[in-house]
């Protein structure tokens, strides 16, 4: 039976994850689209997971844990963010 993994191990999956998926530090992340066509600002919804992202991997190198609500919270914030990226054509 696989042991389940601690909670700063569960949040560092998320965050290699989201470091992955989104298109965190490509040039035409932080730029809004020419043509106004966007649902959400994907300009600002990637700068709340960039601030988010940095905070609890700081935290993390600190050997601060986070509890099961900030993963849960942060978990829940990056899968919409994620579908905002999708609806917008930032990410497939």
């Amino acid at each position: 039976m696989n042991k389940k993994p601690d909670r700063m191990t569960a949040m560092q999956a998320i965050i290699d994850a989201v470091k992955i998926e989104f298109p965190l530090y490509q040039e035409d992340t932080f730029i809004c689209g020419p043509d106004n066509s966007c649902l959400g600002c994907p300009k600002k919804l990637m700068e709340l997971v960039d601030t988010e992202l940095t905070y609890w991997q700081h935290e993390i190198n600190s050997g601060i844990s986070p509890t099961f609500d900030d993963i849960t919270q942060f978990a829940k914030m990056c899968k919409n963010i994620r579908r905002s990226l999708v609806r917008n054509k930032r990410i497939i």
